[in-house]
């Protein structure tokens, strides 16, 4: 098969995952009289920015900076309460997961097996 079909198959697989996945997540925020307690809120969207921004712009020179600002985002943005979780089904899960599985492996090596 063609190389570029295969990764966009593992593309389009990768966006599958992701709307699965999204569906049951809603981000919420809200307003706060005072600056201190919207801190981690703020913050969770300033890594992720940065980490998004070294990522593509800067991926040989900072190795896994990236990845740990991303990390750092997600923990700060569970702590501001403005993540809500709904609850999802067996099947939806493991669709999502398949797909993420598959689509990686065929984004990056080209091959299932």
């Amino acid at each position: 098969m063609n190389k570029a079909f295969i990764k966009i198959t593992g593309l389009i697989l990768l966006l599958v995952c992701i709307y699965y996945l999204g569906q049951n997540i809603i981000f919420a925020s809200r307003y706060h009289e005072y600056f201190f307690i919207s801190i981690p809120a703020t913050g969770s969207m300033l890594t992720l920015i940065c980490g998004i921004f070294t990522l593509i712009f800067f991926p040989k020179h900072t190795d896994n900076l990236g990845w740990i600002l991303l990390g750092i985002a997600m923990v700060l943005a569970l702590l501001s309460g403005g993540v809500i979780f709904q609850t999802t089904s067996l099947w939806n899960f493991f669709v999502a997961f398949s797909a993420l599985s598959v689509g990686y492996k065929l984004l990056n090596e080209g091959r299932l097996l």
